[in-house]
């Protein structure tokens, strides 16, 4: 099975976008971790005729908050319809467990005793100031520490966050993860 692990960072913020709508934002980097070659890659907007195949080749795309916000945002620069190819959102699945949303950092300093190099915010600034590849990092990072989650889910079916000083679990059906699905996705574009 072929999975897709990515994050998006965005070249602006919704403060200054007209509201809250995804699609509203520009992205500046997509971070992609590939299963099948196991490598990581970070992608600017003008490399995207390369990013097409591997996201199109994908059994399962994975990330945090994916459906809600990577997902639409990477669509509106795509040709087709992403949300034909599995989804495994994080974020989502600890939702539908523990019935409320819980930040990336928070889970990943629980479960993995790691935080976050960084915000979205501070991705921002720094695509703004031209530090390109200092986005392209913390994109990567996040795309690793969910990479770690996933795995760390897949094996031991929960997660766990902080709560007034406490490490609680999330218990969470993996059960389906690794079932590949028969994909619709018509390819829009040339190999």
């Amino acid at each position: 099975m072929k999975k897709i692990v990515f994050d998006i960072e965005t070249s602006n913020e919704f403060l200054g976008s007209g509201g809250f709508d995804p699609k509203s934002l520009d992205i500046s980097v997509v971070g992609v971790y590939d299963s099948s070659t196991d490598k990581y890659r970070a992608y600017l907007v003008e490399e995207f005729s390369e990013l097409w195949p591997v996201i199109e080749s994908a059994d399962v795309l994975i990330g945090y908050n994916s459906d809600h916000f990577d997902i639409p945002l990477l669509n509106k620069y795509y040709h087709g319809d992403l949300h034909s190819i599995k989804s495994i959102d994080l974020l989502k699945e600890i939702k539908n467990s523990l019935g409320k949303r819980l930040r990336l950092d928070s889970v990943a300093e629980a479960t993995l005793g790691t935080n976050k190099s960084g915000n979205g915010l501070d991705a921002v600034k720094w695509w703004k100031e031209g530090e390109v590849e200092k986005v392209k990092k913390y994109c990567l990072d996040d795309v690793k520490i969910t990479k770690e989650l996933y795995d760390y889910a897949l094996k031991k079916g929960q997660l766990k966050y902080k709560n007034c000083g406490d490490i609680k679990t999330i218990e969470l059906n993996t059960s389906d993860w690794e079932k590949k699905e028969d994909s619709t996705l018509t390819h829009s574009l040339p190999f």
